[in-house]
């Protein structure tokens, strides 16, 4: 896991303190320290029945919510990312531990977002949308790639609402809403951080043909 205060990736070894029983659910405080920091990262563990009205069937679920820190624990946007994507983003990134299906409307709504402005898709349903940039090749194939995967993970197809209301806030599967967080931070390089840097590069090195008195780079 990627450590919330320092964001240092490391391997976890979760220590458990099982707190009881309440009405609805078994509860269990989980412990983590991070190797790099010395810094707790403490967590709830809820175990509960699920009932799906669908097949009528119970199903044993689990829900992780991390009372410290309460931080977002993904590195900080880029400042060349417009803010009118960031917001979005970056709730999405704070709804995350205490509500998935809230973490990916936002997500999927951003992406739509990303996809009509930015890539110029043709509007119609998130899904629709998805499939029009992958068959454009637009955009380098490790995108494609998970751009598809989007699809794949939030299963489209047995959820048509999911394209269709992009903004709904509906279950989702386990690792949607992270998934869906990682193809928004890999379009924000490709569309605004990489095209920047890469201006930024240009704009020094006429700097340095003007005063040698040598023609800019056009």
């Amino acid at each position: 896991m990627k450590c919330p205060h320092c964001l240092v990736q490391f391997h976890d070894e979760v220590k458990r303190t099982e707190l009881g029983v309440d009405s609805t659910s078994h509860w269990t405080l989980n412990r983590r320290v991070c190797p790099n920091c010395g810094k707790f990262i403490l967590s709830l563990l809820e175990r509960y029945d699920r009932y799906n009205v669908g097949d009528g069937n119970r199903y044993h679920s689990t829900r992780e919510f991390y009372c410290y820190p309460r931080v977002v624990s993904r590195s900080p946007l880029s400042p060349d990312v417009p803010e009118q994507f960031a917001s979005d983003y970056r709730e999405a990134c704070l709804t995350l531990d205490d509500s998935p299906k809230a973490s990916a409307a936002l997500s999927r709504r951003c992406l739509q977002h990303i996809l009509r402005e930015v890539a110029k898709v043709k509007h119609g349903n998130l899904a629709d949308e998805i499939q029009s940039i992958i068959d454009s090749r637009a955009v380098p194939t490790h995108l494609i790639e998970s751009l598809d995967a989007v699809r794949n993970i939030g299963n489209f197809a047995a959820h048509p609402i999911k394209s269709k209301s992009s903004g709904e806030v509906l279950d989702v599967e386990p690792g949607e809403a992270e998934w869906n967080l990682d193809v928004l931070e890999s379009l924000f390089d490709f569309y605004f951080v990489q095209p920047a840097e890469i201006q930024r590069k240009r704009d020094a090195l006429n700097a340095k043909l003007k005063e040698a008195g040598k023609p800019e780079l056009k």
